[in-house]
């Protein structure tokens, strides 16, 4: 009988719920249950406030905004990691990792420092009319940096594990470069730039501390959910910050469920051709 590291399934398998239980299933069920707490009508009525729609507004195209540029950007810089070589790439490799070991709050300092209109890069952009902190370009850079190792991450992987082979066959049959990233890479990348998105948006829905201080925090202009939450926990309202923070845990739980099926269909459309 082969000798196993890790203990039998039994053991594994009630450690692994125990601690998914614990850490995951505990909070989320105590968020749950302090919003079922309210009636339907009180809930509707916390969920559909003009506040609280102004704030999902925000938070979800900010969010976008910033999934599609990392879509373009951390793709890009995946690819420049992955197949190329350049003084300083094992620097910009582990600088990738950053925003991970960064705390949040001071990442969003540094941001309002760098693009303030007195700032490095604000006072160059204010010269094109262009203004970031306090707007809610200042909240998709925050969003964009502190999601972007999510994709690089991602795509990554995939990126080397890619066979030369079939790049070569595609330039053997007289494809262009374009053709061949458009009918042979990207299909293949697809399902990775769609898991790095799922993770890139989530992120960027429950980011907080980058945000508040980039954002200027005005409601019905650059009041965030997450805060909205916040500032209801500060007023002793745990029902109405559960109610709040649940239409933000929906989302994500929808996001997810509709990027893993997306991603399903993309691996089988992938292993069919």
């Amino acid at each position: 009988m082969r000798r196993r590291v890790l203990p039998g399934l039994p053991l594994s398998l009630g450690i692994t719920l125990f601690y998914v239980a614990l850490i995951v299933l505990l909070p989320l069920g105590a968020l749950v249950f302090k919003a079922a707490s309210l009636g339907f009508e009180d809930y509707w009525r916390i969920i559909s406030s003009d506040r609280a729609v102004a704030s999902y507004r925000v938070t979800v195209l900010c969010a976008l905004g910033a999934t599609a540029a990392n879509v373009v950007f951390g793709m890009s810089l995946a690819w420049v990691l992955v197949r190329y070589e350049f003084p300083g790439k094992r620097f910009v490799d582990a600088i990738v990792d950053l925003p991970f070991a960064l705390p949040t709050a001071v990442a969003g300092i540094a941001l309002t420092a760098l693009f303030a209109q007195n700032g490095w890069l604000g006072s160059l952009l204010a010269q094109f009319g262009v203004q970031v902190v306090y707007t809610p370009l200042g909240i998709m850079v925050a969003m964009f940096f502190t999601s972007m190792p999510f994709m690089v991450r991602t795509v990554q992987p995939v990126l080397e594990d890619l066979d030369p082979a079939l790049e070569e066959a595609g330039q053997s049959l007289g494809g262009t470069d374009w053709q061949i990233f458009g009918r042979v890479i990207l299909p293949l990348l697809t399902p990775a730039l769609l898991a790095g998105s799922s993770l890139t948006f989530a992120r960027s829905l429950g980011e907080f501390g980058a945000i508040i201080f980039i954002a200027g925090n005005r409601p019905m202009s650059t009041e965030i959910t997450a805060l909205l939450a916040f500032i209801r926990l500060e007023e002793y309202n745990y029902a109405g910050a559960a109610a709040i923070a649940s239409v933000l845990l929906i989302t994500a739980f929808v996001m997810l469920a509709l990027t893993n099926y997306l991603q399903a269909r993309a691996l089988r459309y992938t292993a069919r051709n």
